[in-house]
């Protein structure tokens, strides 16, 4: 029993080795997305000719929103309908509202300084917006000149290929060192991906091999942005250990290699020395440390979260409000319903910061939104699924805006009472997103609550049947209650079951509103942490229905090439 007993807890330890990593929050860069601009109709500022346009991109930096330049395209002369060849590359975060301003103008002189050109106009949006348009092409019309119509932009964004390939190898060694005074090794091996500042990642750890100096690890899976970001020639850093139970394990030795390198497969090529630098230096006659072998290098082209949002996957939001009484009385200051004139509450403010970045991949903007746990005019029925515009029929509002609109209205007639059930409006989403089961739309739920759930066994059985639907649920926890039942119905510790079935996939996200709110006040930064938080994980769980019911995303209709000359470019 005691050697049973030892090796689980082995394999417990072996997980928390050299350092707690956990490969998926590993820092991954993000997906990046290239924006291509295209104009038409500039205003033309040129007297002899036509304009020279150029397009300037800025940023905004989250906390100060000032606006930064990120990049120009460059100069084509005589036209006033440029299709820009220089491409813009951004980070794309569905998680994050990342705005974005073209500014155009008419190039006069070789000056580099904008001021010495023409303003030709400009249009703001964000990379949302761009990528959750029909086939990511976004069209806007170009302002800020005043009285004058400036003609549009076109915006398109494409998501660069080797952000979705997922390489997997299989490595064994040879004759590694022997570093434990009984047995032999038990080696392991730890890969680091080199940044741009010379530093590494560390990015990928092999299970421990025990008591053996010629080890086979188990293949294993890895993006390939996690290995090298992309960059094929970029250096990959392997080092090798002897595993102690105590954490202080014994470096064996390192070698480097790169994913172009790795690419070639099974080879002569493909062969290391691990090679232990202190011992190099010591000893005259020091060979190697043992040789590390690639046994099989294969890549596989996953699909992106923006696969199926360009091709055509809608995103439905539907929220639904707490209106039990235990949230106080919303006419009174101290109630988490209050209506602040010159404040939005914080159910307004989680609304809000979640639903502006949702929006984005909503065509209609229409938006269910209901209202759970009060008592209805004009016979005083309790309800737990009633919409927030009284129009049982059409639940829709328009926008973010038309919810809150909604929301107020309903505070002043409907009575705050109880219990808080969820179930009946998981079930309400649960039911739309039966009925499309064919990739064409995936169903998120807001629910914002006080907390204190009553119907926790009918829940959770709603959130297990959710589980085999294109439906995910934020859950966001406003006041000071214990959130224990949501954090349970999180399912990231324990996954979630109802009758002795499991749920087969983690849909559930719960933030405590509080950890968001901001000493300082300053309630901008603050709700863009929590909505970055609350949907950090809803693409994953997009890709995780799509491939549990082997749903591949439309192909995306033909680009689309704007009617226009060609023009000869000069650069800036």
């Amino acid at each position: 029993m005691e050697t049973m007993e030892g090796d689980v807890m082995d394999k417990l330890e072996d997980v928390s080795s050299v350092y707690d990593f956990d490969p998926i929050t590993g820092n991954i860069p993000a997906t990046k997305v290239e924006i291509t601009v295209s104009c038409r109709d500039l205003l033309d500022k040129d007297t002899f000719s036509k304009s020279d346009p150029l397009c300037v991109l800025y940023t905004q930096g989250v906390e100060t929103k000032q606006w930064r330049e990120f990049g120009r395209t460059e100069v084509i002369d005589n036209t006033l309908n440029p299709d820009f060849v220089r491409k813009y590359i951004l980070d794309y975060f569905f998680e994050e509202k990342q705005n974005l301003r073209f500014d155009l103008y008419d190039v006069d002189s070789k000056s580099p300084d904008l001021s010495k050109h023409d303003f030709l106009g400009q249009t703001f949006c964000t990379l949302g917006e761009i990528v959750g348009s029909p086939a990511s092409r976004l069209e806007k019309p170009l302002g800020g000149i005043q009285g004058k119509k400036c003609g549009t932009v076109v915006l398109s964004a494409e998501e660069l290929s080797n952000c979705r390939d997922s390489a997997t190898t299989q490595f064994c060694a040879n004759k590694l060192d022997k570093k434990d005074f009984f047995g032999k090794s038990d080696p392991f091996m730890v890969f680091y991906r080199s940044n741009e500042d010379g530093t590494f990642t560390i990015c990928h750890k092999t299970e421990v091999v025990k008591n053996t100096l010629n080890p086979v690890w188990q293949p294993f899976t890895i993006p390939v942005r996690a290995l090298c970001n992309g960059d094929y020639d970029r250096t990959i850093k392997v080092e090798v250990y002897d595993w102690d139970r105590d954490g202080s394990h014994d470096f064996i030795g390192d070698f480097t290699t790169s994913y172009r390198e790795l690419a070639r497969g099974q080879s002569q090529f493909n062969v290391y020395e691990v090679i232990n630098a202190k011992k190099k230096m010591k000893k005259k006659k020091y060979v190697n440390s043992g040789t590390v072998t690639l046994l099989s290098f294969s890549v596989e082209s996953e699909f992106t979260f923006l696969d199926y949002i360009k091709g055509g996957t809608q995103i439905n939001f539907t929220v639904a409000i707490d209106f039990t009484a235990s949230n106080g009385n919303p006419s009174q200051s101290t109630s988490l319903h209050y209506m602040n004139p010159y404040q939005l509450n914080a159910y307004a403010m989680a609304l809000r910061a979640v639903g502006e970045i949702i929006q984005d991949y909503d065509s209609d903007k229409m938006f269910p939104a209901l209202g759970f746990g009060a008592k209805l005019p004009p016979d005083g029925r309790v309800s737990h699924e009633f919409p927030l515009n009284g129009d049982m029929e059409n639940p829709y509002c328009n926008g973010i805006e038309g919810i809150l609109e909604a929301y107020h209205q309903s505070l002043k007639t409907v009575q705050l009472y109880g219990p808080t059930n969820f179930a009946p409006v998981v079930n309400h989403v649960a039911r739309y997103a039966a009925a499309v089961q064919d990739g064409s739309q995936y169903y998120v739920l807001l629910i914002i609550t006080d907390g204190v759930i009553s119907d926790m066994a009918q829940t959770k059985e709603a959130i297990v049947n959710g589980a085999k639907l294109p439906m995910s649920i934020i859950i966001v926890g406003v006041g000071q209650a214990e959130f224990d039942a949501m954090v349970e119905l999180d399912g990231d510790d324990i996954r979630i079951s109802s009758r002795g079935k499991l749920a087969e996939r983690d849909i559930v996200q719960f933030v405590p509103f509080r950890d968001y709110m901001d000493r300082t006040g300053n309630h901008v930064l603050s709700m863009a942490r929590l909505a970055k938080d609350v949907l950090a994980e809803i693409p994953d769980q997009l890709i995780s229905y799509m491939k549990s019911r082997g749903i591949k995303p439309n192909p995306a209709p033909p680009p689309y090439t704007p009617p226009g000359q060609t023009h000869h470019h000069t650069q800036i």
